[in-house]
């Protein structure tokens, strides 16, 4: 009887662990979910790797699989989210007809493998950390610096002066701009 309970116990616990391990995130991952490149969402626990080699590790059903930039259109990671462009993971700070983006990644040196050749994504401009951006209407991503801020400022803005005077109060803070690019989202008649 003793070892019939003792079975009973182990087996029990073993059950409650399992049913744990699948709620729970596993160290070093997250709960989150992936927009693979042909717009599909898988949902599971991520490794975040985008500033290490631009990648992500999915975890889902007990399976791993590695992910790059060039195979998502984005992931949302507990609770940020991300867009990929050219192989990059850009951190959205703000979303909608124009996105305020900070880069995540640097993929302009990762190899890939079209068949045995070996070639090497060019990624996009710009290092870790720098403000972008992009125009969701025209898919066009514009790196924010000191040298082309005002040239940016007045040609993002399509004249919509409430957002140009908000760019232009941040005085030169290129983080600033977020919102900026807030008030330009949030005009009348888009």
């Amino acid at each position: 009887m003793k070892i019939f309970k003792a079975f009973t116990s182990l087996a029990l616990s073993l059950f409650i662990l399992q049913a744990n391990a699948q709620t729970e995130a596993p160290k070093g991952y997250s709960s989150g979910k992936l927009v693979l490149a042909d717009n599909t969402v898988v949902t599971g626990f991520i490794k975040d790797n985008i500033r290490k080699d631009a990648s992500l590790v999915l975890l889902n059903g007990g399976k791993e699989k590695n992910y790059n930039g060039l195979d998502l259109n984005g992931a949302e990671i507990d609770g940020s989210s991300f867009v990929c462009i050219r192989g990059d993971f850009f951190k959205v700070m703000v979303n909608g007809d124009l996105s305020f983006l900070q880069k995540s990644s640097n993929a302009s040196s990762k190899p890939t493998y079209s068949g045995g050749e070996v070639m090497f994504i060019s990624g996009t401009e710009g290092k870790t950390g720098d403000y972008f951006i992009y125009d969701n209407r025209i898919h066009e991503l514009k790196l924010v610096s000191k040298k082309n801020l005002n040239a940016l400022i007045t040609g993002t803005f399509g004249g919509y002066t409430p957002a140009i005077d908000k760019a232009k109060a941040a005085e030169g803070n290129i983080a600033g701009l977020k919102e900026a690019v807030e008030v330009y989202n949030g005009r009348n008649g888009k």
